[in-house]
């Protein structure tokens, strides 16, 4: 059954045959963001974009497929224009009828819009002044949404930051959850937390995270909380400092909220063990998944009977289900990455069948429908398109852990020059550190894909506080950035080595974000790198303190606040380590990254430059911590390959 099932998704995704095409930068990839199945099965609300080569923004669309591969696209008001954006579809209990949001050009107006299943013009149910988010149909198809009035900003942390400007900290931006009512929005939630996630129960009211302050620097302290109309929120339960809660799940019958529970880097990047709370008598979660190998990335009550959990596995993405006191029931399990929006591994649900984008390394993204394991495509937009690369799992053992990665080699491509049959090999550092990289055919525009059109390897390790091994090894960061999670990076890199085919002479490392840190602190731990390319980094934990608003998540990190004992924050800090260091580094930023400022690259920039250390700093003007602008993207590629093509062949 399982080898059926995987040869069924390989099928789905595979790309031979006479019509296989070469990926180019003229053959864009064709890109699903988020999908929706009705709750009757008989259509995908998709919204989709091409990875145009094209320095505008690339149009983003809203289209309804049908399972006989039909699609039809859905005329929006602004369509053509910049900042016309569609998201969260939801569709109503019949399945009849399509409700999402449409972000209106200059992002100050947000609309909420319904067209029906066959398609047609939408109606405007009301229009918003303010951000509006995760749309839900509730009981009697009611409908819910987060709303934040009268914002002063674009809340989240990869949004290019607010110029400061005024007096600071009077106001905060507080999202809640509210219900269309009378052609408006009634509001729930208190004025007084800001919403993360939320989820409707039978009785119409709602389970929800939330926290009070700014939502950018509070996320890490959220509680669960039950709120009711006309009633002030109810605290359900509290968790740990080295604990973060996300997607709330309220069981169909309104007595149980599953959520996931764990040591999480960021708002929206989702792993840890699966929790169940009893809501009549909330008196502590219950741990369905302890002492687990995997991640769970997503829990739902609908994708079939009980809870179904959707686990990243090493390089495997898993499908169980969840019983209280029985052991987890497999329901597939693959080497393609299953996702209904965002980067976490999930499952969009009906009442007989489930949704999700299935795509790998080398075969590029579809949507498929269908019982789960017994998927079929539905959509045949990147069909034949050619892997620009093969894939590798690679295992090794590092401090009594099993660490995995995976190395990329560009598909028939020549050594090139240097030692004769070898390829550089670039180490692509992710982000997070909690989150993991995974199984997902590469960018036309990425990075990656720009590094393997040289001719390089590119190794992509997941190192200790990723997802993919269970909680432990996710947690096993904490108190410890730079030390276990470096030395997992290097030992990986020894890994690839002894495999062959790699010029130990040409190694270059990059990253962005935790990535970004994670090459500004390898050129100061060795001379192994020829060159490096940090993006969005961190050289100061210390300084970085008075700049971003993440201290919920590094007094866990270093033990305690930098104001007690600055010692660990300084130990982990690459700028203090600057003696001695000898590789080139490119340096990049957004001008108002809010996560890892521009300060913190600058830092880095003026020690390098202090040192005479070959360097390049480049600030991209109004961009946040992930570049937005393709022109950006495509001028941060065109650097980072003559970066390390320069320092190769000297």
């Amino acid at each position: 059954m399982r080898m059926l099932m995987i040869a069924g998704l390989a099928g789905v995704l595979g790309g031979s045959g006479p019509a296989a095409r070469a990926a180019t930068a003229e053959t864009p990839l064709h890109l699903f963001k988020t999908v929706a199945l009705a709750p009757d099965g008989a259509h995908v609300a998709a919204i989709e974009s091409d990875d145009l080569p094209s320095d505008t923004e690339v149009p983003v669309r809203l289209l309804i497929h049908d399972l006989a591969g039909n699609a039809v696209a859905i005329p929006l008001p602004c369509d053509g224009k910049p900042g016309c954006i569609p998201s969260s579809p939801a569709w109503s209990h019949d399945g009849s009828k399509l409700a999402f949001l449409l972000e209106e050009p200059g992002g100050a107006t947000s609309d909420i819009m319904t067209v029906a299943a066959s398609g047609g013009v939408p109606t405007q149910l009301l229009a918003f002044k303010g951000p509006l988010d995760s749309l839900r149909y509730g009981p009697g198809d009611a409908i819910a949404v987060l709303a934040t009035a009268q914002a002063h900003k674009r809340l989240g942390r990869n949004q290019a930051a607010a110029a400061l400007q005024g007096e600071i900290g009077v106001e905060s931006d507080e999202q809640r959850i509210a219900v269309v009512a009378s052609g408006g929005l009634q509001f729930v939630s208190p004025a007084d937390l800001y919403v993360y996630e939320y989820d409707w129960r039978p009785d119409g009211g709602f389970v929800g995270t939330a926290s009070h302050g700014d939502g950018d620097a509070h996320w890490w302290v959220a509680r669960l909380y039950a709120f009711d109309r006309g009633k002030a929120a109810r605290g359900l339960f509290t968790p740990g400092p080295r604990e973060q809660l996300a997607t709330p799940s309220v069981s169909p019958d309104g007595r149980q909220v599953a959520f996931i529970g764990g040591w999480m880097s960021d708002f929206g990047s989702t792993g840890g063990d699966a929790f169940l709370l009893d809501l009549d008598r909330p008196q502590g979660p219950l741990d369905l998944t302890p002492g687990s190998h995997a991640t769970v990335t997503a829990l739902d009550w609908h994708c079939g009977p009980g809870l179904t959990a959707v686990l990243l596995a090493a390089g495997n993405t898993s499908v169980i289900t969840l019983e209280t006191g029985k052991a987890a029931t497999p329901l597939w399990s693959g080497d393609r990455a299953l996702s209904a929006g965002g980067g976490n591994q999930s499952l969009s649900c009906g009442r007989h069948a489930t949704a999700a984008v299935a795509q790998s390394f080398t075969a590029a993204p579809e949507i498929v429908v269908g019982p789960i394991g017994a998927w079929r495509p539905v959509t045949h937009a990147n069909t034949g398109l050619l892997a620009p690369a093969t894939a590798r799992s690679i295992v090794w053992k590092n401090d009594g852990f099993d660490v995995q990665g995976w190395l990329l080699q560009p598909a028939g491509a020549s050594a090139g020059t240097g030692t004769p049959g070898k390829r550089p090999l670039i180490v692509d550092v992710h982000g997070g550190p909690e989150a993991a990289a995974g199984p997902r055919f590469p960018s036309t525009r990425g990075t990656v894909r720009a590094l393997l059109a040289q001719g390089w390897d590119v190794f992509q390790p997941n190192y200790r506080g990723s997802y993919g091994q269970g909680e432990a090894f996710a947690a096993g960061s904490i108190g410890d950035l730079g030390g276990g999670d470096w030395r997992d990076v290097l030992s990986g890199v020894d890994a690839v080595l002894r495999l062959g085919g790699v010029d130990p002479n040409r190694l270059g490392i990059t990253g962005g974000s935790y990535g970004g840190y994670m090459t500004m602190w390898a050129v100061t731990q060795t001379h192994r790198f020829r060159a490096g390319v940090a993006d969005a980094g961190v050289s100061d934990w210390l300084s970085i303190e008075g700049e971003a608003p993440q201290a919920g998540s590094d007094q866990v990190n270093f033990g305690g606040s930098v104001y007690d004992d600055p010692a660990p924050y300084l130990r982990a800090s690459p700028i203090t380590h600057m003696k001695g260091v000898s590789t080139p580094v490119l340096i990049a930023v957004g001008e108002r990254d809010v996560e890892c400022p521009m300060p913190q690259s600058q830092e880095f920039y003026t020690a390098m430059m202090a040192l005479n250390v070959p360097t390049s700093f480049v600030v991209y003007a109004g961009e946040g911590h992930m570049l937005r602008h393709q022109a950006n993207r495509d001028d941060l590629n065109r650097r980072t390959i003559a970066w390390f093509s320069r320092w190769f062949a000297t």
